[in-house]
């Protein structure tokens, strides 16, 4: 028996390995999850000349951008000439300090930002954006919906397995992470789900509203942390229940040979 037994420590230690780099792999998944979803960096746009663009367009410019009524074409605009920043909650914008005095080459720029409301998030988009008689444009107003709510269903998803596997840590059993990689799996769907929705939705709208010759577009960190996190959630996912459904099997083999 005690070479089998002592086999048998050597795979324990092997799982609880597998348990280790998987709550580290979720922790630093989660990490990047929440900062993604807090921070502004999502879709960049970087203008050749944002001061120039900002003379030319008006001292109200800001304004218009911050106003409750801006409506999407308005605040998409004013993005594109100053070097606006997108997020899943907040737009921004880079302005001058002082717009009502501002000409050029004054350089001492700041940068606005204004939240998305639950309101503008749920509201529909339009075929023509900013024309509402245009008709809804269904797939970027559900594209846009999921991409609020699937970040939130991931972080829920995780938080939840972390609490089966705290369980299953006082219950000192392997078996309930089973549970917990289940929900990290179904974790990285909704994380791939939100990647996926923001990209289509942001085509969508450059083939509505399409940038100007002098503007650059591109992807931000923010969205670079989000799509880190999926294949980290997978990962946590394969380990955790890799370690489960190894374990149990495990112990049912030394349970029937000692029985033998």
């Amino acid at each position: 028996l005690f070479p089998y037994s002592r086999k048998g420590a050597m795979m324990d230690n092997r799982f609880a390995t597998a348990l280790v780099i998987a709550c580290v792999l979720s922790l630093i998944s989660t990490i990047y999850m929440a900062a993604s979803i807090g921070t502004d960096f999502w879709y960049e746009y970087h203008t050749l000349s944002p001061a120039e663009n900002v003379s030319e367009a008006g001292r109200s410019i800001w304004e218009e951008f911050v106003s409750e009524e801006a409506d999407e074409k308005t605040y998409t605009d004013a993005l594109f000439r100053c070097n606006g920043t997108v997020g899943l909650w907040r737009r921004c914008i880079t302005v001058p300090k002082n717009p009502h005095w501002y000409s050029p080459p004054e350089t001492d720029m700041t940068t606005n930002c204004i939240s998305f409301s639950l309101s503008d998030q749920f509201m529909e988009k339009y075929i023509e954006p900013g024309n509402h008689n245009s008709g809804t444009d269904l797939n970027r107003t559900y594209l846009w919906r999921l991409q609020f709510l699937l970040p939130f269903v991931s972080l829920g998803l995780m938080c939840f397995g972390a609490l089966i596997g705290l369980c299953a840590c006082a219950c000192r059993s392997l078996y309930p992470a089973i549970a917990t990689g289940v929900l990290h799996f179904l974790a990285g769907l909704c994380t791939l789900g939100l990647v996926g929705c923001y990209v289509a939705g942001i085509e969508l709208l450059h083939k509505k509203l399409p940038l100007p010759d002098d503007v650059r577009g591109e992807f931000g960190w923010s969205f670079c942390l989000a799509c880190v996190s999926a294949p980290l959630q997978f990962m946590a996912a394969a380990l955790f229940i890799w370690a489960a459904r190894t374990n149990r099997k495990e112990f049912t083999l030394l349970k029937a040979y000692r029985v033998a």
